[in-house]
């Protein structure tokens, strides 16, 4: 279908900027960064202001929470769903971003310096101030770390493939994405690995536990294994070389590559064979099936696996984003400047949105109530909560009320910060 997937010793990269010549930032991609930013801030709003936040968007049965029996609802589930494309999408342009840096006159050593530090930075980021952020209070015994997670491990990791041809990088994650569902279940001795390790890898089932010599424990948990989200990276890095490329060839090459992705999931998907896990394992979507009403039929097809993520979801979210990437590749009017501002300090925008999110949420409950399950525990209203103030939250309609606000409200101070990292590249800022 065109796609050319070009090395850095290609002739079109070549042409295009492994020189030291500073290229221009693509917009295509900030633009659908932004809009996956502002996405996500829906999903957190979700979270820390819904009425029923404890129930699960994406369950299909009916279940049992205290004495509220319930299921996902077709508004409750498209907004949850819609949230599924920010963590693949942004882990795939942070791969990207990587390349786009190598094309503009980073050195490998220079490149990998950077990916390798700013891995850690993230790492630590995730552990020991979003989880504090998230929870308004922090238990060193106790982490469950996130997206950052994911997206600085899997950096620290690309910085050791970015030694490696264009074409290998991308076979790699290529090869990850693609092959992980068949150890789907699998244990640490069946794979010959440590069982802490597997874990971290693509285990979502166990808990890591180290034994401290004061006799205290301490558990890591996280659905963001790295297994496959090192090679959604990977995969983005080799997306990077259809960005250089002239934009009328980029643009047709991409939206190809898209639009592939996107049949390929239907077509996966409705054959119900790979995948995505069996529905027999704790916490997994698994196949699709009909359901009594069409819209949940629809539903069923839809609902693929995050943690981790399947080969199915991969396609499912990835295809539009890359498809959006083609088709916001061109002048793009004052209309997606709001939007652009977001996806060029997304982790500003993070960093600010979780503050205000949950800081508002605590206030809210301290004037209605005096007391706040958020200003301890973070996102954690439970059945119980509502049995005691039957009004408490927002309905799903106040989400996203809630949701505009709080975008409104951050374009100014990300516009501010974006002025700033125009006028002082690199250094530090570029952490951020």
């Amino acid at each position: 279908m065109g796609i050319n997937l070009a090395s850095p010793s290609s002739p079109p990269v070549q042409n295009s900027g492994f020189t030291g010549v500073q290229r221009d930032r693509l917009d295509s991609v900030d633009l659908v960064r932004g809009i996956v930013m502002v996405i996500m801030a829906l999903d957190h709003v979700r979270d820390f202001w819904y009425r029923y936040s404890f129930v699960d968007s994406t369950d299909l049965n009916i279940t049992t929470y205290d004495l509220f029996f319930t299921r996902t609802t077709p508004d409750l589930f498209f907004t949850r769903w819609i949230t599924h494309y920010c963590a693949p999408t942004f882990i795939f342009l942070a791969g990207t971003g990587a390349f786009l840096s190598r094309s503009r006159g980073k050195s490998k050593v220079q490149l990998s310096w950077f990916l390798f530090s700013r891995g850690l930075w993230l790492a630590f980021y995730e552990l020991f101030i979003n989880q504090t952020m998230w929870k308004f209070g922090f238990d060193y015994h106790m982490h469950t770390p996130g997206v950052f997670w994911a997206i600085g491990m899997s950096m620290v990791v690309l910085s050791v493939l970015v030694y490696l041809p264009t074409i290998v990088v991308t076979v790699f994650g290529l090869g990850m994405i693609l092959i992980h569902n068949s150890y789907d279940g699998w244990t640490a001795e069946q794979v010959g690995l440590p069982s802490q390790l597997w874990t971290v890898l693509h285990n979502n089932v166990d808990t890591v536990y180290w034994h401290l010599a004061d006799g205290t424990t301490i558990n890591f948990h996280t659905g963001y294994l790295l297994v496959p989200w090192m090679g959604v990276m990977a995969a983005g890095y080799g997306f990077g070389s259809l960005l250089v490329l002239d934009r009328a060839t980029r643009r047709k090459n991409v939206l190809c590559l898209g639009i592939l992705l996107i049949v390929s999931f239907f077509l996966l998907r409705y054959a119900n064979l790979y995948g995505d896990q069996p529905a027999e394992r704790p916490n997994l979507a698994g196949p699709w099936s009909r359901q009594p009403t069409m819209i949940f039929t629809i539903i069923s097809f839809l609902n693929c696996q995050k943690y981790p993520p399947s080969l199915c979801y991969l396609l499912m979210t990835l295809g539009p984003s890359i498809t959006l990437i083609g088709l916001f590749d061109r002048s793009l009017g004052s209309i997606a400047k709001p939007i652009l501002t977001f996806g060029r300090v997304p982790m500003f925008f993070y960093f600010l949105h979780i503050l205000l999110i949950h800081g508002a949420a605590v206030l809210v409950d301290l004037i209605r109530y005096g007391q706040s399950p958020l200003g301890i525990n973070g996102a954690s209203v439970s059945a119980a909560t509502i049995q005691k103030w039957p009004t408490y939250g927002v309905p799903l309609w106040g989400v996203y009320a809630v949701w505009i606000t709080v975008v409104v409200i951050l374009y100014f101070p990300c516009r501010w910060y974006a002025g700033v990292k125009k006028r002082h590249p690199g250094g530090i800022l570029s952490y951020m």
